[in-house]
C-alpha cells in the first residue's frame, strides 16, 4: 500500500510584508501554494497511490475564495478520476460544515467527522489490502478537548489515526491537544497529523507524524516543504517514509559577519556574494540576511540596507535567490566613554521598554491589522531595540566626537 500525507496547504494565504516585489513575481509569489498542491497532486497520480490523507487547514480560512474551492475540486477531481481514495479533515483554519465544500463526497472522496465528530471509515486497496482511518473535523477554530479520548481502539485492519491538533502542554492549547501516551495505547499504526508546520516525526512507534506545511510562507517557516509519501509492507505492516519537496519557493536564513567596516561597494559584493551561496538547483530561495556586526556600519549604510530598493540591486546579482528581509545584530557596541555609555544605558531603559514599545506602537496598530502580528512577535521588537541601540550609540559617539 501506499499513501501521501499532506496537510496545511493554507490555500489564499497571504504572503505578508513582500508587496515592494514586481508585480508579476508576487503573483507568482501568491499561486505558490495552489503550485506545491498541483505537485502533490501530480506526485499522487504519478506514484499511483492508494491514498491521499489532508490532515487539515487546506484553506487559510473558513470562507476560502471561490477560486480557491475552483482550484481544490480541479485537483481532487484528478485523484478520483484515477480512482485515488481521498480522506480529508478541516483544521481550526478552515474549519468549515461538509456542505459548505464544492467538492461533493463519493466513493472515492471523503471529509470525515463532520461537527467535530469521531468517525471511522473502512477501506480495501484494489491489491485488497484492507485500512481504516479514523478522524474528525473542525466545527469552531478552537477545540479545547483531547478528542482522541474518544477514539475507538485499533481495528484487525491497517489503522490511521487523522487529526489537526497540537500536543497538550500547559494550558494554553486550544488545538485538540493530545498526549502521545494515549497515541501508544491506541497502537494504530499510523497517526497522521496536521497543524505544526515543521516536519517532525514524534514518535516511531506507532509512528506519529507532521508533514509541515506544504509552501513556506514566511522566514519562521524555513527549508523544503511539501509532503510524505508513505509505503506500507503490507505482510509486516511497516512503513517507509520519504519526503517529497514540492514547494517551489524556499525560505533560508543566511549569516554574514562583520570584522571591519567596509565601503558601500564592498558591502554590497559580500551580500551579493551571500545570496548566491543560498541558492538551490530548481527553486526560489528567499533570503533572509542576518547581518552581525553592525557596529562597523555607518548610520548611512545602516539606513540604505533597510531599503528594499537595495534589496532588489542585491538580488539582481544572484540567480534564484532574492534578498526579502534584512536584520542586524550588535557583536559589541562602539566604544563610548563611561558618561556616553551611562546616557545611553538611560536612554534604552527609557526608549526601549516594553511599556514605551507598546505605546509608540498603539496608533500603527489601529492603522494596520499587520502591525498587531508584528507588534506581539519577540524576534520582531528584539530586531527594532538592536537597530535603535546601533543608532543611538552611532549619535552619542558622533556628538563625543565633535566637543558638543
Amino acid at each position: 500500500m501506499k499513501f501521501i500525507h499532506l496537510a496545511d496547504a493554507h490555500l489564499d494565504s497571504p504572503f505578508r510584508g513582500l508587496s515592494f516585489l514586481p508585480k508579476s513575481e508576487y503573483q507568482e509569489i501568491k499561486d505558490a501554494a495552489n503550485e506545491s498542491f498541483t505537485r502533490i497532486i501530480d506526485l499522487a497520480v504519478r506514484e499511483a497511490v492508494d491514498l491521499v490523507l489532508i490532515a487539515g487547514d487546506t484553506f487559510d480560512s473558513n470562507k476560502p475564495s471561490p477560486a480557491s474551492q475552483v482550484f481544490f475540486k480541479k485537483e481532487i477531481d484528478r485523484l478520483t478520476a484515477a480512482g485515488i481514495q481521498v480522506v480529508m479533515i478541516f483544521g481550526n483554519h478552515d474549519y468549515m460544515r461538509k456542505s459548505d465544500l464544492l467538492v461533493k463526497e463519493g466513493p472515492h472522496f471523503i471529509l470525515l467527522g463532520d461537527g467535530e465528530q469521531i468517525e471511522r471509515k473502512d477501506f480495501t486497496t484494489k491489491s485488497g489490502f484492507a485500512y481504516n482511518v479514523t478522524g474528525f473535523s473542525y466545527a469552531h477554530n478552537h477545540i479545547e478537548e483531547d478528542l482522541l479520548m474518544q477514539f475507538p481502539e485499533k481495528a484487525p485492519s491497517f489503522t490511521i489515526g487523522l487529526m489537526h491538533a497540537g500536543q497538550a502542554a500547559g494550558q494554553n492549547n486550544v488545538y485538540a491537544p493530545f498526549t502521545l501516551e494515549r497515541m501508544r495505547e491506541l497502537g494504530y499504526d499510523y497517526f497522521a497529523l496536521g497543524h505544526i508546520h515543521a516536519r517532525q516525526t514524534l514518535l516511531a512507534k506507532p509512528l506519529v507524524v507532521y508533514p509541515g506545511n506544504i509552501q513556506g510562507r514566511d522566514i519562521g517557516e524555513l527549508g523544503a516543504k511539501g509532503c510524505y509519501l508513505v509505503e506500507v509492507d503490507e505482510e509486516s505492516r511497516q512503513s517507509q517514509l520519504t519526503f517529497c519537496p514540492t514547494s517551489q519557493i524556499v525560505w533560508e536564513q543566511a549569516n554574514l559577519v562583520l570584522d571591519a567596516p567596509l565601503s558601500a561597494s564592498d558591502l554590497a559584493d559580500k551580500i551579493a556574494a551571500t545570496l548566491r551561496a543560498h541558492e538551490s538547483a530548481g527553486v526560489k530561495t528567499f533570503v533572509s540576511l542576518k547581518l552581525t556586526g553592525s557596529e562597523y556600519l555607518t548610520p548611512d549604510q545602516l539606513t540604505f540596507w533597510q531599503d528594499p530598493a537595495a534589496w532588489e540591486e542585491a538580488s539582481s546579482r544572484a540567480n534564484s535567490a532574492r534578498l526579502v528581509d534584512f536584520r542586524v545584530k550588535v557583536r559589541g557596541l562602539v566604544q563610548l566613554s563611561s558618561t556616553d555609555q551611562a546616557a545611553l544605558d538611560r536612554a534604552k531603559v527609557e526608549i526601549l521598554s516594553e511599556e514605551k514599545i507598546k505605546q509608540l506602537a498603539a496608533s500603527w496598530i489601529k492603522k494596520d491589522p499587520e502591525a498587531r502580528r508584528l507588534a506581539e512577535n519577540p524576534e520582531f521588537l528584539a530586531q527594532v531595540k538592536e537597530l535603535v541601540s546601533v543608532k543611538l550609540a552611532d549619535r552619542l559617539q558622533d556628538i563625543g566626537g565633535s566637543g558638543e
